[in-house]
Order: C-alpha cells, then structure tokens, then sequence
C-alpha cells in the first residue's frame, strides 16, 4: 500500500535546509506584517523523474500566524513546520493541492472493509509533542518503506521539530491497539493541523508490519469522520500529481477537489483531462502573483 498521506518531500522535513542563512536571518527578525515570500533554488523533483522543482515559500510566525495559515492554504499552500510552501515550478505547474469535500464523501466498498478492520484502533488527540513511542515508530516506518527518501537519516532532534514547531493549531493525532499483553500499542500517528474549514492532514506514518490493514487509507477515513463531527467541510491532503503513482491513491477519495487555476474545483474525467493537457503548455507563476493577502488592518 501507497504512503496515504503526507507525501515525502525531502525539503519539508527541516523546513528552510536549502534556503540560504542570510535569507533566513530576514525572515527570522523582519518586522513586517504582510507575509514576504521567497523562492528556493531548484532540486531534483521528487516525484516526475528528469524534472526538477522549486517552492515559493513564506515564514509563518507571530499572532497572525493562525489566520495566514488559513488564508494561503485555502490557495494552496501546504505547512512544514514555520515555514508556508507550495510548488513555483519554472516549466511545470502539474502539483496541486487537493481537498475531500466530507459532507459528500460516501465510502467505497473497500473503503468500507479498512473501516472494519480497524474499528479497534483506539484514537487520541494531544498537543504537537514529540515522544519515544512516535519516533520508534517513525523509524520503522521510514526504513521499511522509505529507506531511500528524504526522511531516511532524520534523527530525533529533527522529528521533534518536525513535530513541535508550529504557530498555529495543530494536533497529534496517536492510534494504538492492544498487543498481546492487552497494552496499548502504537499503531499509526498523523501530524493534523485545524484549520477554518477543515483539517490538513500536515503528515503521517503507521507500523508496516500491519501493512494488511491499510492504515494510512484508515487515517485519512477517520479524518473524514473528525471533520464531519465538527462541521468541518473538508480534508486537505496535500498535493496530487498526474502521472506520479505515489499519489493515485488521493483520487480515491471523492468527491476530492483540486486547487487549479486560481479556484477549487471538483477533480472528474474531465477536469483530469484538462489538467494534464494544460499543466505542460501553461506558464506556472513563480512568484506571489495571484495570491490573495489578508489585510493588514485584519492581522493587528
């Protein structure tokens, strides 16, 4: 089974790694309100092979944060850590963020059968604190089926930031199960940030010795179902790429939207089709054209 959320992005798990330090050095003591945003040099794409990418980026820091976070991610933007990010790509433009309308959603059949299978799994929502348990079983996920990726040499230090820098609110989201001694096991774990109108599902990782449960399909369903009792109209998960089998998984989860041409719209045949056929011919922007600001009054 695919990695079902958070997709393995070598660059999202430090935050600023490949940003130079006299730009980090601005942004961390610039005094401005309205968000300054920057481009990163490119990188090998992790997800097209022969393609290379870059990310037009904004720290998120201080009393607005909460509400910067809800604005540029409903245009997009995805979370890691201070740091708000999307794809600013110089000859492609093929990632976008997708969301799951719940009120909508209707489980498939098989969907149904993970629902099942993991209807013992406890759940427990905490604050964004890194522990043991959840490094262990990071560890384990990542080297049984990521060992070659971004994450495979992130050590403690760097998950417990992964985890704990964050100015908005976020939650840590444990399912456990008993083992056979009738103690609660640590079976799957999901970073989840609340926003407005949803949860984001930020990251997560699950015990790969029960790979038969499908547990990373069970996290986004139970998402689905924490929104939906809190009148929360959607699940974002991230970014979805035509063409990169990592990520065909998200379309299993309809209706799911897609953020394209400046507005979310529902992902159907059509809509693929037109993706992919203009994702290729139309100049990506790359830099912060388009995206709408709140304003200043708003944030003080």
């Amino acid at each position: 089974m695919n990695n079902l959320i958070g997709e393995i992005d070598p660059w999202r798990y430090v935050g600023l790694r490949f940003i130079e330090s006299h730009t980090l050095k601005f942004m961390r003591h610039s005094p401005t309100i309205t968000p300054q945003f920057y481009v990163t040099a490119p990188t090998p794409c992790p997800y097209l092979e022969g393609r290379v990418e870059r990310k037009l980026f904004t720290s998120l820091n201080g009393d607005n944060a909460q509400q910067i976070n809800d604005v540029l991610s409903h245009q997009g933007f995805r979370r890691s850590q201070n740091v708000l990010y999307r794809p600013s790509c110089a000859d492609c433009n093929m990632c976008l963020s997708v969301r799951i309308r719940v009120d909508d959603f209707k489980p498939s059949t098989s969907q149904k059968r993970v629902l099942k299978k993991n209807a013992s799994l406890l759940r427990e929502g905490n604050a964004p604190w890194a522990t043991e348990d959840q490094y262990a079983l990071f560890r384990r996920y990542v080297s049984g089926r990521h060992n070659e990726g971004g994450m495979a040499d992130m050590d403690v230090y760097e998950y417990a930031a992964m985890v704990e820098e964050t100015q908005v609110r976020s939650r840590v989201v444990e399912y456990s199960a008993p083992d056979e001694d009738g103690r609660p096991e640590l079976r799957a774990v999901c970073l989840t940030d609340v926003l407005s109108d949803g949860l984001s599902m930020v990251y997560s990782f699950f015990d790969p010795d029960h790979s038969d449960c499908s547990l990373g399909t069970y996290l986004v369903l139970d998402h689905i179902k924490i929104a939906q009792n809190a009148g929360l109209p959607y699940v974002y998960l991230g970014y979805w790429v035509p063409g990169s089998r990592k990520m065909d998984y998200k379309k299993r989860f309809k209706p799911l939207e897609l953020f394209f041409g400046g507005k979310w719209q529902e992902l159907d045949a059509a809509t693929q089709a037109r993706k992919e056929r203009e994702s290729l011919r139309q100049s990506p922007a790359l830099d912060e054209d388009g995206i709408t600001i709140p304003d200043v009054s708003d944030l003080t």
